[in-house]
């Protein structure tokens, strides 16, 4: 896969996603943090639909969403992005750093928001610090990013379940966050732009500095004595 077939799509995506957030960051902040469109509503089914199996579900996934687990997924990330040893090195140092990185952003963002969590009543989970954006939300969906682009470099073609599985985990950590009562869920939405927001930097810079090889497919096989340059045509390629 090219470095413009690879990133230029995504590139647009993380735009999109920065304009969003900054809308998004903005009506937060007017409104003083106050519970916005359906933050209310969603809190409140949450709160209603709590059974002892479903709680402790929700909080061993919406644990997954820190901590270890997205570095371990970002470490993968960069294994599976490498097409050689050096380039996998390179590839993990880059992936970890872009979560870390994004993490710290978000914090800061975090602290100049200040929004309030929902009521502390409905909790039922622990949670630290300030709401918006959204840390799980923000950590998991980087992770599941960076992994859902190293398996779309290796095998564009052969990897749809498993890139909706990822997605799909990265997501559910967001929902629990709503469904445990401590996150609105604008918090978790604009963790998810957030998210998005930065892969594209990351995703741009990557495919603005790093030399093609690191990032294309895998080179092709020709016959022995045969090189790219006498291979026959394939029009259909």
């Amino acid at each position: 896969m090219s470095r413009g077939a690879a990133f230029r799509p995504t590139g647009r995506i993380g735009l999109g996603a920065w304009i969003v957030f900054g809308a998004l960051t903005v009506l937060v902040t007017v409104q003083a943090g106050r519970a916005l469109g359906p933050d209310a509503t969603f809190l409140s089914w949450s709160v209603g639909h709590r059974p002892q199996a479903a709680r402790i579900t929700a909080r061993g996934l919406t644990a997954t969403g820190t901590g270890v687990v997205p570095y371990a997924l970002a470490l993968l990330a960069g294994l599976v992005a490498g097409r050689t040893a050096r380039h996998r090195l390179r590839a993990v140092g880059l992936c970890v750093a872009c979560l870390a990185v994004g993490q710290a952003l978000r914090y800061g963002v975090m602290e100049l928001v200040h929004r309030a969590r929902p009521p502390h009543a409905d909790w039922a989970t622990h949670a630290t610090g300030y709401s918006f954006p959204s840390g799980h939300s923000t950590t998991s969906a980087i992770a599941a990013g960076l992994l859902i682009i190293a398996v779309t470099l290796r095998a564009p073609r052969g990897s749809a379940s498993l890139r909706v599985v990822i997605a799909c985990w990265g997501a559910s950590v967001g929902l629990t966050r709503i469904y445990l009562g401590v996150h609105w869920f604008t918090d978790v939405v604009g963790g998810w732009l957030f998210a998005m927001g930065w892969l594209g930097v990351c995703l741009w810079s990557v495919a603005r500095w790093l030399p093609e090889p690191f990032i294309a497919g895998p080179a092709r096989r020709f016959p022995e004595g045969q090189t790219e340059k006498h291979a026959p045509e394939d029009p259909g390629r």
